[in-house]
């Protein structure tokens, strides 16, 4: 199937982010293939296929990891170069991986601000950290997501595997992410967690929040997200609103 497969855009107004004729290679392998498609604000967007079809190498383009080698990325309508993940966040996109890069040894509280830390006073880029404004602000963007911890000052290493995603996502809404990248965020979580991780993806677009879900599990997926999005050897080979597809048509074009 052509890689310039686009059978839905959004809106003008409504995409948040658009990506037009990427390609990428590494040593020798494409692996993307002329790859274009908008992501509408507010969305959930599931996107699936197995190891080797691009969706890692879409993603590491979206999360600011790695540039396109041709191609496009446009966000709310005007293009951009992001060198850094640092560009992208500045941007609105945060992405939460499987094995999140979160600091075991360090608080909630530190976690959620880690790069970020609102200081009392600075001098020549040095100052003294508000921990104070850490806790409290922590505990109102953890309680913003439905999380119930018992204190700001655990550490994360004590989290469950659901937990600690919900204090990722709790951190990515803090900021004002526009565009909240998931990678297999229910991978090695108990059902109860990943009904909570679930429900965690179907809050954003209350909030109005971009959710990019990649997943291995059909049903998470079409549990939580609008739309399929199905890439195979480097091209996006389907497309479709959920209601107008099913887990065995996305199978099989896989």
């Amino acid at each position: 199937m052509d890689g310039n497969f686009d059978p839905r855009p959004a809106d003008q107004g409504d995409r948040i982010i658009s990506v037009r004729n990427l390609h990428k290679w590494y040593s020798g392998v494409h692996a993307l293939k002329g790859v274009s498609l908008d992501f509408a604000r507010g969305q959930s967007v599931g996107l699936v296929g197995d190891n080797g079809a691009g969706k890692s190498t879409l993603i590491s383009i979206l999360s600011g990891l790695v540039r396109p080698d041709d191609g496009e990325v446009m966000v709310e309508g005007r293009p951009v170069s992001m060198r850094n993940p640092k560009d992208a966040m500045e941007l609105g996109i945060e992405t939460i991986y499987q094995y999140n890069s979160m600091v075991p040894i360090m608080t909630i509280a530190r976690n959620v601000f880690i790069g970020r830390e609102p200081l009392k006073w600075s001098l020549g880029g040095f100052g003294w950290l508000d921990e104070k404004r850490m806790r409290e602000d922590s505990v109102r963007a953890i309680a913003d997501v439905d999380l119930h911890l018992r204190s700001p000052d655990a550490l994360v290493g004590e989290l469950s595997g659901g937990q600690k995603q919900g204090v990722a996502i709790a951190r990515a809404m803090h900021f004002k992410s526009k565009v909240m990248i998931l990678d297999e965020p229910t991978n090695h979580l108990s059902v109860k967690e990943t009904t909570k991780v679930i429900g965690f993806v179907r809050s954003l677009k209350e909030q109005g929040v971009t959710a990019i879900f990649i997943s291995h599990n059909m049903h998470h997926v079409f549990a939580c997200c609008d739309r399929i999005v199905a890439m195979a050897l480097g091209q996006v080979v389907l497309d479709k609103p959920v209601g107008e597809t099913s887990i065995d048509e996305v199978h099989s074009v896989l």
